[in-house]
């Protein structure tokens, strides 16, 4: 028999349940997030591995997670999520500057990592609702700085038997960002700006899937929430994959040796791409350090270096909004595993968190996070980073993944000369101002700032620097009408969605 992982909540407060179960409910019922009860190990050698296509290597990983899903659920799964919708064919093709190698997950339908997961999401969902007899409507309802937001929104629209709701920080996302979700077709789509920033939103996202309230009146209805946000380990499982596809590729085309160790540098707000890292590492991938990048908002750089979490602090909006994030959720899950898998304890330092904004872990739980190392890069820096990595290697990097260039390069000294992916989480054309500024030391001015003519005018100066087709998911929004323009306040989120449901 296949060696079955069952999930449970990171605060101890639900029975183990299968994989299925654990994506259909997104959230745990006591607020925690699933979690598998061990790792499996990766089955197959690095060499075998190697020849695969993107498919065969998500199949071969995901099987291990997904162990309540047939092969022929899995593989039907990731045949729809991963084809024509990608603009490569590859699905995530590596490109080397200098002595970083850029794994970019940017080549899906809205143009940002959170497609990697997103694009195979819903039909995960669909097929755990079909294998546990549930007929009842599910409602994705969730948070963005945002990427998840547009992304989850393109891997849901119209797909039957779902809704989506998702709530931004109104000013906290980029002109294109926000373009891009307000612009969603579908039927069955919402989307919402919210006063406040993101972790007002998550926390108010939080706070209705744990409404008893909420819950029966949704239950009379037949309906029930999951969540596309990375609390759901069907986002997690999914980016796995890439981190094990972008290690063999670096034994494909890069040189290294397999089994050589790989450092791995992820620009990090929600903790879910570099704990999908972690998870890797746990299978058996080669991968020696996690470095965590941060942008001003370096709540978790000061939690590696210190082991105090404390979100007391000013948020600052940045060039890469969709770090400005002060409480990132999957941390959550690395906390309960260097607690020991102690849910009481974990669920101790969520309480402490909630209530006074910070805690503090032991240093027993301190030294378990030798695998990780915290950086974080300025404005300023980030800058550097795209004007450096341009000017000296002709590739043009989104201010994202200029913050992990930067942090990666500051790294240099002290990695033994080690490897060093870099997940390039966003396309250069997602944030045009600032690449362009950071290019050329100052973005056009052209007098008519913040108008759309400027901002498209930006898309195409990328265009002329990078030498990449301006992609369809820019083109398509360029002239599309505004389908969505709803708006409260972070304390009326739940009246919203009463009213949007009909509840």
């Amino acid at each position: 028999m296949a060696d079955q992982v069952l999930y449970s909540s990171t605060r101890g407060g639900s029975d183990k349940i299968t994989a299925s179960k654990a994506i259909l409910s997104g959230l745990a019922p006591d607020g925690g997030l699933f979690v598998p009860d061990h790792f499996p190990k990766l089955d197959k050698t690095i060499e075998e591995l190697c020849d695969m296509d993107y498919k065969e290597i998500a199949y071969n990983v995901m099987k291990l997670f997904l162990t309540d899903y047939t092969e022929a659920e899995l593989r039907d799964c990731i045949a729809k999520a991963y084809g024509s919708n990608f603009d490569d064919e590859s699905i995530v093709p590596l490109t080397s500057a200098g002595p970083l190698t850029f794994l970019e997950l940017y080549h899906g339908p809205t143009i940002a990592f959170k497609d990697m997961a997103l694009q195979i999401l819903p039909h995960l969902l669909t097929t755990a609702a079909k294998k546990n007899g549930v007929e009842d409507k599910i409602v994705i309802l969730t948070a963005t700085s945002g990427d998840t937001g547009k992304a989850a929104l393109a891997g849901f629209a119209d797909v039957p038997g779902t809704g989506i709701i998702v709530f931004y920080p109104k000013g906290g996302v980029s002109y294109f960002q926000e373009r891009q979700m307000v612009t969603q077709k579908g039927d069955n789509t919402e989307v919402v700006s919210i006063d406040g920033n993101f972790d007002d939103a998550q926390t108010g996202v939080k706070k209705l899937f744990g409404d008893e309230e909420l819950k029966k009146a949704l239950a009379a209805k037949k309906i029930r929430f999951s969540s596309a946000n990375s609390i759901n380990i069907g986002r997690l499982v999914p980016q796995i994959v890439y981190y094990v596809w972008g290690y063999t590729r670096m034994v494909k085309e890069e040189g290294i040796k397999s089994g050589e160790t790989l450092d791995v540098c992820v620009p990090t707000g929600n903790f879910g791409n570099i704990l999908a890292a972690f998870y890797a590492k746990q299978i058996g991938l080669p991968v020696g350090k996690l470095i965590c990048a941060s942008n001003t908002n370096k709540v978790l750089y000061d939690f590696f270096e210190t082991g105090s979490y404390d979100k007391n602090r000013e948020f600052t909006l940045t060039i890469s909004p969709s770090m400005d994030i002060l409480v990132s959720s999957n941390l959550e899950r690395l906390i309960y595993l260097i607690a020991g898998n102690d849910a009481n304890k974990c669920a101790e330092l969520m309480k402490k968190l909630r209530e006074s904004g910070r805690y503090t872990i032991s240093t027993e739980m301190k030294e378990k996070l030798a695998d990780f190392r915290g950086g974080f890069a300025t404005e300023e820096d980030t800058l550097k980073a795209i004007h450096d990595t341009y000017n000296k290697y002709g590739y043009l990097i989104d201010t994202h993944t200029a913050v992990a260039a930067s942090v990666a390069g500051k790294y240099a000294g002290e990695n033994e000369g080690r490897p060093v992916l870099v997940a390039s989480t966003a396309s250069p054309y997602k944030f045009a101002a600032s690449v362009v500024k950071g290019v050329s030391g100052e973005a056009p001015k052209t007098g008519a700032e913040d108008t759309p003519e400027y901002e498209w005018s930006l898309v195409k100066k990328i265009e002329e620097l990078f030498g990449r087709e301006i992609p369809n998911a820019v083109l398509d929004v360029k002239d599309a009408p505004v389908r969505h323009d709803m708006h409260c306040s972070a304390a009326d989120m739940k009246k919203t969605v009463e009213k949007i449901l009909g509840l």
